[in-house]
């Protein structure tokens, strides 16, 4: 069902990166961001009086190098890191990754690793025919890590510190001024957004999934460019 219009005046706007609002490439790097999304992210953040972010699975600052005239709050690292400014970055006191990302790379034979503050991501959508492989490789690595814990994404695995998540980012972030008080909208586009989706959900807010899948969203769009589209009616 496609979400209904809603005011900017009483809503919050906060949304995934990777799959909801551009399109998913074979490596990270890939991606192709919309000479329109930066704008679009501002308008929208003046128009809910600050009360816009992106919450994503990747870190802020590789964020901030895809949206450098973004202007707004963003939560990285599944809620592991905090800028509310560029340059500024917040984090939560997360255990040292270094050793995780060391293993990682030792025993991936030649998988895709991405390297993240607090952990990595093992990638195999260039390699669809070694998803076991990837699998039980990223679940002997997380084994070996007290403190760490293993989260699956679109054709990747990512080993990541216990206790963050999308929707405790959400909940910290609609504790204070400009999203406290306001009814919370959100979208994404695959499993590492499911909590994050089902909060917004039972808090009576519009939970909109990107994509196919069976989802706690409400809601569904089918693409990013649709994504974007929604987000540009609002106005």
């Amino acid at each position: 069902m496609r979400p209904p219009l809603v005011s900017l005046a009483t809503h919050a706007i906060c949304l995934d990166f990777d799959g909801t609002l551009v399109d998913i490439a074979a490596t990270p790097d890939g991606i192709e961001v919309p000479e329109t999304l930066a704008p679009l992210l501002n308008h929208l953040l003046a128009e809910t009086d600050g009360a816009t972010a992106l919450i994503s699975g990747r870190d802020v600052a590789a964020l901030r190098r895809h949206l450098p005239e973004y202007k707004g709050p963003i939560i990285g690292s599944h809620g592991g890191e905090r800028s509310d400014a560029p340059g500024r970055i917040d984090t939560s006191g997360l255990p040292d990754a270094r050793a995780v990302i060391a293993e990682v790379h030792a025993l991936a034979a030649g998988l895709r690793v991405e390297e993240k503050p607090h952990g990595a991501v093992l990638h195999y959508r260039a390699e669809p025919d070694r998803a076991d492989e990837a699998e039980t490789t990223a679940r002997a690595i997380a084994a070996r890590f007290p403190g760490f814990t293993l989260q699956r994404a679109k054709m990747a695995w990512e080993i990541h510190p216990e206790g963050i998540s999308k929707d405790r980012a959400l909940a910290t972030l609609f504790e204070s001024p400009p999203f406290q008080g306001r009814l919370p909208l959100f979208a994404g586009d695959d499993t590492t957004d499911e909590p994050a989706l089902a909060h917004v959900a039972q808090k009576g807010g519009i939970a909109i999934r990107i994509g196919g899948g069976d989802s706690a969203a409400p809601y569904h769009l089918e693409t990013p460019s649709d994504m974007l589209s929604w987000l540009a009616s609002l106005s």
